[in-house]
């Protein structure tokens, strides 16, 4: 494994490791996020309006996910990630309310809040799940 497959975590291509010649663009490298830089990407567009009705697309881009879902509901429905629906979801989770058709989604806090779209129709914090009505649960965040 060369070194640019150490960092990535993954085996380096063909022919690295005989020296020839690699060269990494942008596109071979897939940055991660975590749960406290998910969170800082939310409060960071606290108070934007520009996601308004786009609440999972938010968080899938607060988590850098490549996964794609049509709604919050359709996320919560779908097999990726384990319901929970008991226990306070932990900092960087899912959080989903079944508040319409397409449901809504935001990112835990970790302290029993949550950021998320349309908190007093912008991006903001509530100190509590039960800011929306008809809480769902949470699912594990991640950046699949």
């Amino acid at each position: 494994m060369g070194l640019l497959g150490a960092l990535m975590g993954t085996a380096a291509p063909a022919g690295a490791a005989t020296g020839e010649a690699f060269t990494a663009t942008a596109s071979d490298i897939t940055i991660q996020q975590t749960a406290a830089g998910a969170v800082k990407w939310m409060s960071d567009r606290n108070g934007s309006t520009a996601y308004e009705g786009y609440c999972e697309r938010a968080v899938r881009l607060a988590w850098n996910r490549t996964t794609h879902h049509a709604s919050a509901i359709e996320h919560w429905r779908s097999s990726d990630g384990a319901r929970h629906t008991t226990g306070l979801p932990p900092k960087g989770a899912f959080v989903f309310w079944d508040i319409s058709q397409y449901g809504h989604v935001g990112i835990a806090d970790g302290n029993g809040g949550f950021w998320s779209t349309d908190v007093n129709n912008k991006i903001g914090h509530a100190g509590s799940t039960s800011h929306f009505s008809h809480y769902l649960g949470w699912k594990p965040g991640n950046s699949n």
